[in-house]
């Protein structure tokens, strides 16, 4: 075959099957465009009606002889001709399968939003090959053909090839070596700033190469001195691979070099032999916070991988763990300091308790409510979800869950108003398999492989859990933060929660037209999603994110002559520099807008304050929106009468304001987010955002005086037009450049 001619002029070579065996012809798959398809068939045409002669008068060779000559038929491509593996492992017809799909690297993005269209699940996880992207998708024959028909992306399609237990299985010699391999293609990077995950866990061995060149020997300490710093369990140096590389079976299997920004450091909590007492967990934990900034000043995220179910239930009310967490996350003296960011796993249900196919209501039990210190305000609380559901053996049964869905193993919350929405975030955590016994079984597939404790006896093994989720998280907030140096531990926080959505099987729990009182399902289990760390990380053309980082006081003494009491004091008005041109020009098309606004606030445990969400934070802050043609006066005298309401009573939550989410689940705990969605030109009349305080323990206080605190707080906004085609980023970029030359 002319190959070079099948991949030029409207045409795309997406495979090629050398025959394997004589009589047999060799295969070529070709994406082709309509003008494709009219220059093949031209050049056939030219080929069969063209005489060319030579100089002498004898006859040449027809025009396009090599490319003609070497077709023996075209045939309309089906899944099959894309198919790489071995045919007898072609997914069966009406059967839902995990299809491996190899496309080319600069049309992701594109594939990923033809994919959502069609309600067709995509790993978050991507393989990287220098001239190849792998993503698994989760569908039918059928649903797979719809999304490829008419598209160039896909080269071809595989069987999931490589699974965690491959490794895992390996003879301890054997293993090594891929260690050496992927060692060879990995940069550490040097950052005179690197930032830290500081894993509080049961210590880090830096015997294994693979953590050593993360993991100085100085930067491993304890909770007490009288504890080793050597992990002699193991499930720290767990989650000091996933922290780093993440899945070790994506970046083992491929081929491009990768490279590692970030560092680790080891704080350990927990002693080699029995348990830390319930009443010294968040004494242990805020003396390891301290143990590990003796190195020094350092942007840090603390991940946390351990709960205790020693007070549940409580509803979502602080514990005395919580509590610390949240003055960890607040920052150093009496009114804070710069703020550390935290991440904590919701904690881990109980194998033996699921006897039923319906995992989710086991989940969804009170006995499965999210443990301490999961429910501390400040922390990013990252639950589990899962798409893991291919064995690398054929065994009976069924993954437990279902691609996309809730992993068995994360618990959920009890509560949706007052209290912190609770977990922010879902990571993979693994699945379970069910072949009709209960409880389910595990197996290494279904689970993330990371590193072994003890190299070289072993240098892979698997993790799961909601454990291996917040090591997850951990990663992708260290890379953000990596690449944007300059934001606070509030900023990161936000723009990583707001990066994250639910997954089709997560929505498939709503009913067809939601209102606001039935996404409380969806918080209570997955929080706000999945989070999309390319999203969080830039905005696409057709969208545009603004990042707000400013401070505000929020409560003074009256100004009144005589007067004593303590009020709100300051508002925080911004205008959005929308970009009202082009949103005017998309007319009656719908736009999504998003918002956070995250703060960190400082604990009040006492008693009184439990059930009370404004007795227990320092300070509570609110953004408020414009309405259309809603003037400054008008705007800023309807949050002085909305304040005033929302701190006598609960908000109702039905009022008709276009929030999709609403006020009882917007309003609650120190990040809030919510999402709108109305027409374009109606947005371009919305471009007055306040940031505002309602009640705190601050106000009600004697804390007060001569100089009232100042808190720092992050506004995210970000607005997206979905799949239309329209640059909203150009405008506004040129708008604020205009305004800063000025």
């Amino acid at each position: 075959m002319a190959l070079d001619s099948l991949d030029s002029s409207g045409l795309k070579l997406l495979n090629f099957k050398p025959s394997r065996t004589s009589g047999q012809s060799d295969e070529a798959t070709v994406f082709a465009t309509n003008e494709g398809l009219q220059k093949l068939q031209d050049k056939v045409t030219a080929f069969q009606t063209e005489n060319r002669t030579k100089e002498d008068g004898s006859l040449k060779a027809p025009p396009n002889a090599r490319l003609v000559l070497g077709i023996e038929a075209i045939t309309e491509a089906a899944l099959r001709s894309l198919w790489r593996s071995d045919q007898a492992r072609f997914p069966e017809q009406n059967t839902v399968a995990q299809w491996e799909v190899w496309i080319w690297p600069d049309s992701e993005t594109s594939f990923r939003e033809a994919a959502q269209q069609l309600n067709i699940p995509l790993s978050h996880e991507t393989l990287k090959f220098r001239e190849d992207t792998v993503v698994v998708a989760t569908c039918t024959q059928e649903q797979l053909a719809k999304l490829v028909s008419g598209r160039g992306e896909v080269k071809s399609l595989a069987v999931l090839a490589t699974l965690p237990s491959f490794f895992d299985d390996l003879l301890p010699e054997e293993q090594p070596v891929w260690v050496s391999s992927l060692m060879e293609r990995t940069e550490f990077s040097v950052d005179p700033r690197p930032v830290y995950i500081t894993l509080m866990d049961t210590g880090v061995s830096r015997s294994h190469p693979l953590i050593q060149p993360v993991l100085a020997q100085a930067d491993r300490c304890a909770a007490r001195p009288e504890w080793s710093v050597e992990d002699n369990i193991g499930h720290g140096t767990k989650m000091a691979g996933l922290a780093v590389y993440g899945d070790l079976t994506v970046p083992l299997q491929a081929g491009m070099p990768i490279s590692i920004s970030h560092r680790l450091e080891s704080a350990k909590i927990f002693p080699d032999a029995a348990q830390n007492d319930y009443e010294l967990l968040g004494a242990i934990t805020e003396k390891a916070v301290q143990t590990a900034e003796v190195e020094g000043v350092r942007r840090r995220i603390f991940s946390l991988s351990s709960t205790t179910e020693q007070d549940t239930p409580h509803d979502g009310a602080p514990t005395s763990w919580s509590s610390a967490l949240d003055k960890i996350s607040f920052g150093a003296g009496e009114w804070g300091g710069q703020g550390r960011l935290v991440a904590v796993s919701v904690g881990n249900t109980e194998q033996s308790e699921f006897n039923t196919v319906d995992y989710l209501g086991v989940c969804d039990a009170p006995m499965h409510e999210i443990e301490s210190p999961a429910q501390a305000w400040n922390s990013i609380a990252v639950g589990a979800f899962t798409e893991k559901a291919t064995l690398a053996e054929p065994l009976d049964g069924v993954p437990y869950a279902p691609v996309g869905d809730l992993s068995p193993s994360s618990r959920t919350s009890s509560w949706d108003s007052t209290w912190p929405l609770k977990p922010e975030v879902v990571l993979e955590g693994g699945n379970w398999w069910h072949s009709g016994h209960f409880p389910p079984m595990k197996h290494s597939d279904l689970e993330l492989l990371t590193t072994h404790h003890n190299f070289p006896q072993r240098s892979f093994c698997t993790a799961g859990q909601t454990s291996a989720a917040t090591a997850l998280s951990s990663r992708q907030l260290a890379i953000l933060w990596s690449e944007n140096p300059n934001f606070w531990p509030e900023t990161v926080r936000g723009l990583y929660v707001l990066s994250a959505s639910w997954t089709p099987q997560m929505l498939s729990h709503l009913p067809a037209k939601p209102n606001k009182g039935d996404f409380r399902l969806l918080f209570k289990r997955y929080g706000y999603g999945v989070p999309n760390l390319e999203r969080a990380r830039r905005s696409a053309a057709n969208s545009l994110a603004l990042v707000v980082q400013d401070s505000i006081v929020p409560y003074a003494r009256s100004t009144k002559a005589g007067a004593k009491n303590i009020v709100n004091n300051e508002l925080k008005l911004f205008e959005l520099p929308w970009p009202q041109q082009t949103l005017r020009s998309l007319g009656n098309t719908y736009v999504t807008l998003r918002v956070a606004l995250s703060s960190f606030i400082l604990p009040n445990p006492a008693e009184a304050s439990r059930g009370k969400k404004y007795l227990y934070a320092s300070h509570n802050l609110r953004f408020k929106l414009n309405r259309p043609d809603e003037n400054t006066q008008q705007f800023l005298a309807r949050i002085s009468d909305e304040t005033g309401e929302e701190e006598d009573s609960q908000v109702a939550d039905d009022s008709p304001d276009g929030w999709t989410f609403g006020a009882n689940r917007r309003d609650v705990g120190s990040l809030h987010i919510d999402e709108l969605k109305c027409r374009a030109s109606d947005l371009a009349r919305r471009n007055l955002i306040a940031v505002h305080p309602v009640a705190g323990w601050w106000k009600s206080s004697k804390v007060i005086k001569q100089n009232p605190p100042s808190v720092r707080f992050s506004l995210i906004v970000e607005i997206s037009a979905g799949p239309v085609e329209v640059d909203l980023y150009t405008e506004v970029a040129t708008a604020i450049a205009v305004d800063v030359a000025v």
